[in-house]
């Protein structure tokens, strides 16, 4: 697998970074003032409950919104100013954006052409994912684990410094479960940095290196998992105390 076997490229340079960052849509204060940095080689789990504001900050963060104030960095600049984002950043934030009429091979085929990527890199990334053998099926007659990791392909074309999922074991079997968190895992483990939004806080405590607790918009906690002592029943405890 080529993101296992690439050399390690940890630095002291935040891989992303949020300052005072806000989003006021009229009088909803959506975000409000979040300052946090992610380190390299390291998986955060971005926690809170449906209307915390995980997903307006992600959009904020890959330049799909534009903050009220405050500022989001990505490799020290902002997303829209990358050069060459797709080999830097690799994200997937909605579940149903494919054309249900072509197959997952040729989605991947359309993605990588935009990005400037060989088609041996879609192969690659189908036999990754476990998806060779429906890669000429339409994405219409997929599961939802299945476009799931479909996504995850996608987002790995450039083969990325960073991954910000959203939700990303929604829909997987725990055979799928079990291999997105060693995916991860290894992900990380070459330098690189995961950023992902989950409400399987089980599953997150096995995964992530480090929380960050939202509520209302602003970060409540931050927390590394080997500080809890029993990482999942700690981790549901002080989130259900921190977000009532």
């Amino acid at each position: 697998m080529r993101s296992g076997s690439r050399p390690l490229k940890i630095s002291g340079v935040p891989t992303l970074t949020a300052t005072n960052l806000t989003k006021r849509y009229r009088e909803v204060v959506a975000v409000d003032g979040l300052t946090f940095a992610l380190e390299p080689g390291s998986i955060i789990g971005f926690l809170g409950p449906n209307g915390a504001g995980k997903t307006t900050t992600l959009r904020l963060l890959l330049g799909l919104a534009e903050p009220t104030s405050g500022t989001a960095l990505v490799f020290g600049r902002p997303y829209r100013m990358l050069e060459d984002p797709c080999r830097r950043v690799g994200a997937v934030l909605e579940s149903g954006d494919f054309d249900p009429g072509r197959s997952g091979r040729n989605h991947l085929r359309a993605l990588a052409l935009a990005a400037k990527v060989g088609f041996d890199r879609v192969e690659e990334l189908l036999a990754l994912v476990e998806l060779s053998d429906a890669a000429a099926r339409p994405v219409r007659t997929y599961s939802l684990g299945m476009r799931r990791r479909l996504g995850l392909a996608g987002a790995l074309l450039g083969d990325p410094d960073l991954l910000v999922l959203d939700e990303p074991a929604n829909g997987l079997d725990p055979a799928g479960v079990h291999w997105l968190r060693g995916f991860l895992q290894r992900f990380a483990g070459t330098g690189r940095t995961v950023l992902l939004s989950s409400h399987v806080l089980a599953e997150v405590a096995q995964t992530v290196d480090s929380v960050l607790i939202l509520s209302r918009g602003r970060l409540i906690a931050e927390r590394r998992i080997d500080e809890l002592p029993d990482p999942a029943r700690a981790l549901e405890a002080l989130y259900l105390e921190l977000t009532a």
